[in-house]
């Protein structure tokens, strides 16, 4: 057992190696694009699945409510985190355009679209990228596997690196509370 905790500790830092040598500038980027998107009245729309709209909901009360330091709230809204319109866009169209449906009718340009997908393939991921693109939105993926269909829909894609979901997650999660603290700043 102590050999498996250790090659998950090894795994983690691989990756965090890996987000620490390749990574900062898009992570200075992508907190300009997002400071920029909020100064110019914008909003920062995000979606994932499972861990990831977990995440997606982390970062939103970060925003709307604070990281580190009390200021004005911020415009920031995770797709899906209602039931009954997850639910409806589900039984209605598909769970394919649970996101895409969302940006469709809140999107505009000047805003954002911050999508997640570890393995860069969702498919309602993608849908909502392709969407967001076509109504003139910023478009910023964070994905674990590099050259996938969300990072090339991407406007800038933080790319993890790694083929395990987890590893892929805690860089994510490292690198947008970066963001936040920067947006704080």
């Amino acid at each position: 057992m102590k050999e498996r905790v250790l090659k998950a500790i090894e795994g983690h830092d691989r990756a965090i190696r890996y987000f620490a040598a390749h990574s900062t500038d898009k992570v200075l980027e992508i907190a300009r694009l997002i400071a920029e998107t909020f100064r110019s009245g914008g909003r920062i729309y995000l979606c994932g699945n499972g861990g990831s709209m977990a995440d997606c909901q982390h970062i939103a009360g970060e925003f709307v409510g604070k990281f580190r330091k009390v200021r004005r709230p911020l415009p920031a809204v995770a797709l899906s985190t209602d039931p009954a319109l997850t639910t409806c866009i589900g039984n209605d169209f598909s769970y394919e355009h649970i996101f895409s449906r969302q940006v469709e009718a809140l999107g505009k340009p000047g805003d954002i679209l911050w999508a997640f997908s570890t393995s860069g393939t969702s498919e309602n991921v993608i849908k909502a990228a392709d969407t967001a693109r076509i109504k003139g939105m910023t478009v910023i993926g964070f994905t674990g596997r590099p050259d996938s269909p969300l990072e090339r829909l991407s406007d800038i894609c933080l790319c993890a690196n790694s083929d395990q979901t987890n590893h892929s997650q805690e860089v994510h999660e490292l690198a947008y509370h970066i963001i936040c603290e920067l947006i704080d700043e």
